[in-house]
């Protein structure tokens, strides 16, 4: 079956290994073929500088490893993804995922990762309002226990469609009301192009975010997409203006990696070594 990575490869040259990617980074889920020790080998031959990982691909070698491994490389870890989903329908539940959010913090400690990425959750019941301050509350509380360690805890505002299911944290701000809510410090927000382009306040919200930013994140929208959560498009494929994303997200002054992170089961399908090629292409032309 031909996949949007082979359609895009085409008949030209593969991308060679370069060190000239600048920010480009690749999140781990984009590349799910490999183990978190192959992803770290192969960013590294393609040229890239940085990789986003996930917490549930760093077994069986662990959270130390897998930063042993990136800096021996050169590698740096953009972020660690997930933390999060704060709500739950009773007090038990919610000590069980503080427990588990401290731990994402010691695994991004022993990582050496720049951020630790807030998938906030869905509501336990149907009064939204009360699950948004249950999840403030929550990402406070964390906060206390990340802010020795210096990991930094990024809230991720998610496309509407998900607040049933992934996250009632929806709009940018009111991602940045939780983290400014937060008045130590510690807290900021991560901008993804595929829960944010639809926005028409985006550039006056891109605005008001200066200061905050902590990661950006790249995949494109294809229209209609062809599943809810694994359906997200190569760079290029899709609607989304990406080089004025990321041009809205540099007005904030934030300047460092932007990763790639694309669910899409044929993109997942394809080698690893040639998805790298061509998110490395498609970056040149689509956004840098």
């Amino acid at each position: 079956m031909s996949t949007p990575v082979d359609a895009a490869l085409g008949t030209s040259p593969r991308t060679s290994p370069s060190t000239s990617l600048g920010r480009l980074a690749m999140n781990q889920a984009t590349i799910p073929r490999w183990s978190t020790a192959e992803a770290i080998e192969g960013c590294t031959r393609a040229g890239y500088g940085a990789i986003g990982l996930w917490r549930d691909r760093l077994e069986p070698d662990g959270a130390a490893r897998a930063g042993k491994l990136a800096r021996a490389a050169g590698l740096a870890i953009s972020s660690l993804c997930r933390g999060g989903w704060f709500c739950a329908p009773d007090a038990a539940g919610r000590r069980e995922r503080a427990a588990d959010n401290r731990r994402a913090v010691d695994e991004a400690t022993e990582l050496g990762a720049a951020m630790l990425v807030l998938v906030c959750g869905p509501a336990a019941t149907k009064d939204l309002e009360a699950g948004r301050r249950e999840v403030s509350d929550a990402i406070a509380e964390l906060a206390e226990y990340a802010r020795p360690a210096g990991v930094p805890l990024a809230v991720e505002p998610m496309h509407p469609m998900y607040c049933g299911d992934r996250s009632v944290v929806v709009t940018l701000p009111e991602a940045l009301r939780i983290a400014r809510s937060v008045v130590e410090g510690g807290v900021g927000v991560v901008l993804d192009s595929y829960h944010l382009w639809w926005d028409p306040d985006l550039t006056a919200s891109m605005a008001s975010a200066a200061g905050n930013v902590l990661g950006v994140q790249l995949a494109d929208w294809l229209a209609p997409p062809p599943h809810p959560l694994e359906g997200r498009g190569m760079l290029g494929d899709g609607t989304i203006e990406l080089r004025r994303f990321l041009e809205l997200a540099d007005t904030t002054g934030y300047t460092g990696p932007v990763e790639v992170e694309i669910f899409n089961r044929e993109v997942w399908q394809a080698d690893p070594t040639e998805t790298l090629a061509v998110v490395a292409r498609r970056y040149a032309e689509h956004v840098a």
